[in-house]
């Protein structure tokens, strides 16, 4: 068990986490989570096979839901849709956020979501343009800050802003015990559309990959809007949500199928017109139980 984990099963106790985290009994008509996989930050992973050749090892129609850049004004809405449903999230946040909403930090934790990183100041050009040291400070300064707001209750869980890692953060992080989340699938929700847009979209990509870990944003209004859809629509269509949270390995992990290729990396290449800093790519050694194929768009 490391340092890390140990400290997050204290506070989890101590704030009750070990309680049934949505007792509120949404019926069976509700989406739920039908399972949660615990994820062992020794492994040392990085996980999400639009960025790695790895990624969770999950059934058919199972779907990881987490949430970026928060919190926001708009997490709330979030969260009442997720309630609604007894659904439980991962959320990766961002330390200044969560430092202005400490309020919000402590509904996600109390609700049994997963509280994750996102780094301090999410630097718009990545990790990848700035020094080593400047890298791990602003990291250190969003774990810290997150923490502080979670009530030292945060999860060992990282994602890297605009998925730009390199080798030394991946290898500093992997050693500190932190899980490396990239993603199968996103919302492209940077982008305006309606929230009913964005609804069929999502819902075409999970029918096309028939499983993964999806990303979303719970700072935009229209993915806020448009949550409610969502989770009745995979409800509907038979999807089933699997939770992740800290606990002991291994880790079920798949590896990615043949002819796997990145399809973070040309988006960076063509975002930092080829400077890639300290290194791209994982310092870590895919784990390989199984074959899968590569998350689509």
């Amino acid at each position: 068990m490391t340092n890390v984990f140990r400290a997050f099963v204290c506070a989890a106790a101590l704030i009750g986490l070990a309680a049934p985290a949505l007792a509120r009994d949404c019926g069976e008509g509700a989406l739920g989570v039908s399972r949660t996989i615990a994820i062992d930050g020794a492994d040392r992973l990085a996980l999400g096979l639009q960025s790695y050749p790895q990624t969770l090892a999950l059934a058919d129609h199972e779907v990881v839901l987490t949430f970026d850049d928060g919190p926001a004004p708009t997490t709330p809405q979030v969260l009442d849709a997720l309630e609604a449903q007894c659904v439980k999230a991962t959320f990766f946040l961002i330390g200044r956020n969560a430092a202005a909403m400490p309020q919000l930090v402590q509904r996600e934790i109390r609700a049994g979501h997963s509280v994750g990183h996102h780094s301090n100041t999410h630097p718009s050009k990545t990790f990848r343009i700035m020094s080593e040291e400047a890298g791990k400070a602003d990291i250190e300064a969003g774990i810290n800050a997150v923490n502080k707001a979670a009530g030292g209750a945060a999860a060992p869980f990282f994602r890297y802003p605009g998925f730009g890692d390199t080798k030394p953060l991946n290898a500093w992080l992997g050693a500190k015990g932190y899980t490396i989340f990239g993603t199968d699938n996103w919302a492209s929700d940077w982008l305006m559309m309606t929230p009913q847009a964005e609804l069929q979209l999502i819902l075409s990509r999970l029918e096309h990959d028939k499983k993964g870990i999806l990303l979303l944003h719970d700072i935009k209004k229209q993915t806020a809007a448009m949550m409610p859809d969502l989770l009745r629509e995979l409800k509907k269509r038979g999807f089933r949500i699997v939770h992740v949270a800290p606990g002991g390995g291994p880790t079920p992990v798949v590896a990615a199928g043949p002819g796997w290729a990145s399809t973070t990396e040309p988006v960076l290449a063509k975002l930092l017109g080829g400077k890639h800093g300290a290194g791209a790519g994982p310092a870590l050694t895919p784990k390989a139980d199984g074959a899968s194929g590569a998350g689509g768009m």
